[in-house]
């Protein structure tokens, strides 16, 4: 007995009001088809079928980023979830003993839990399918769950065709279905379109198959969070909420402290260690590492970051970098692709570090720009230093080597190096290398123009003030 899972993903979305296909949507790190393929991993499926449609080309890169095994089947024209499931079935020889698995691409939050109850009820001989359902105090919308007398499912009623009594049923239908796929099969043969649709409705193979001599069960959701599609904006929304409290329950269970969870998102691809503290306002996303007792925010953005142990990360913004143990970054940081701290290094307030390597033990405490360069071991940039990286045509690299001082207000014109041990004057423009041991001073010999303010700007605030001061130093009041 193999088992198939059947996504459907072929609807053109259009209450997202979007460019986007429905399905490529994204909550918290994944896409909504991502989420579901996840999902559906604990099965151990033999076959994976998205069904595509609308913007198909755009779709199938994303499904076979997931599963590059899984196949694709056009629905060229918009026949129904019936039709739609029909023309994944020709893509595979399914023997007739296989449970087939048929889940939307639109439904994120349906958890590996859900589905395994699903289809260990459902690979049952005397059963013929499966549905998954739920309790839900408001059901507007929804096709209701009639059961018989032995609590198997005699029908799906859809609203629109629900009479009164059948409308206050609260059990209602995910759309999630595992099928014995011989029943499956005999099923969608005899399917009409007869609706105002003229689409072959999934739903009908229920009661053809219940006809059939065959029983179909319900399988309530744990949560009926699980079964809600994303079919706006609103919902996706919603649908974030819930994914965001899921995610943040599970790490705080692992051990991870989060000071304010509802202001705190933290992607799915996301990878916590016990001890690491989360203060209120951070979104960590992609696919970031998080060392033990590591301190992240208040209002902090981490992307695609390697955080170590014991670092601490303030009111920052990082994207694709990585951050050793036991270092500092922030308050107002901003690291971009290619920053790598040391152990122990610091990043401090408004300094931006792009594509440079910042070793063990240093500092660049405030106020500057390290771009395409390599700092050594112990060192220190001092406040306002940049490094001129870019002529206008390319880039170029700053080297700067260990236990170096780099004096306040510097400029290193890249090309350039700074050897072990030396040192810069405050205010300089470094343009050649400067030895190990050496003394870097790149700047002119001050002068002073006495009277200057006085003839050139006669009459303002600051001529009466240097007026009044050269008063003072002549004794006249």
């Amino acid at each position: 007995m193999g088992r198939v899972v059947i996504l459907l993903a072929a609807g053109e979305g259009t209450r997202m009001r979007s460019d986007v296909p429905k399905v490529l949507h994204t909550i918290l790190g994944r896409t909504l088809i991502g989420h579901v393929l996840c999902a559906t991993e604990s099965l151990s499926a033999s076959e994976r079928i998205v069904v595509v449609g609308a913007k198909s080309e755009e779709v199938t890169a994303e499904v076979l980023r997931y599963d590059s095994r899984a196949k694709i089947a056009h629905q060229e024209r918009r026949g129904g979830t019936g039709h739609a499931v029909r023309i994944a079935l020709e893509q595979i020889d399914c023997g007739d003993d296989a449970t087939v698995v048929v889940i939307a691409g639109d439904a994120p939050l349906i958890t590996g839990h859900s589905l395994d109850r699903l289809v260990a009820l459902c690979e049952n001989d005397q059963v013929g399918a499966a549905v998954l359902t739920a309790d839900v105090d408001d059901p507007h919308g929804y096709g209701r769950i009639i059961r018989d007398p032995e609590n198997g499912i005699l029908r799906i009623v859809e609203e629109k065709d629900a009479d009164a009594d059948e409308r206050e049923v609260h059990e209602v239908n995910s759309s999630i279905y595992a099928f014995y796929a011989g029943a499956l099969k005999r099923a969608l043969a005899d399917i009409k379109p007869n609706n105002a649709q003229s689409e072959e409705y999934l739903t009908d193979a229920i009661e053809i198959i219940r006809a059939s001599g065959k029983k179909v069960v319900p399988v309530v959701a744990d949560d009926y969070f699980e079964i809600l599609g994303v079919n706006n904006r609103i919902q996706l929304a919603e649908a974030t909420a819930i994914m965001r409290d899921r995610i943040n329950l599970h790490w705080m269970e692992a051990g991870v402290t989060l000071i304010d969870p509802p202001t705190t998102f933290i992607d799915a691809t996301v990878e916590l260690e016990s001890d690491v503290t989360i203060k209120p306002g951070c979104q960590i996303e992609g696919v970031s590492r998080i060392g033990r007792g590591a301190l992240i925010g208040p209002d902090t953005r981490l992307f695609n970051c390697e955080v170590g142990s014991d670092a601490v990360i303030t009111k920052s913004e990082c994207d694709g970098a990585t951050i050793g143990r036991h270092a500092q970054v922030g308050p107002y940081s901003f690291l971009r692709p290619g920053a790598h701290l040391g152990e122990g290094a610091k990043v401090g307030s408004f300094v931006e570090v792009k594509n440079s390597s910042i070793g063990a033990g240093s500092k660049v405490p405030h106020l500057s720009y390290i771009g395409d360069a390599t700092i050594g071991i112990e060192s220190n940039i001092g406040a306002g230093t940049i490094t001129a990286n870019y002529d206008g045509v390319a880039k170029h690299q700053t080297v700067i080597g260990d236990h170096v001082r780099i004096g306040s207000d510097n400029i290193l014109i890249a090309p350039v190096e700074v050897g072990d041990g030396a040192y810069t004057a405050a205010g300089s423009a470094i343009t050649e290398n400067v030895p190990p041991g050496a003394m870097g001073v790149g700047r002119g010999q001050q002068r002073n123009i006495l009277g200057w303010v006085g003839r050139k700007r006669a009459g303002s605030d600051s001529a009466k003030a240097a007026e009044r001061a050269g008063n003072e130093e002549k004794g006249v009041k």
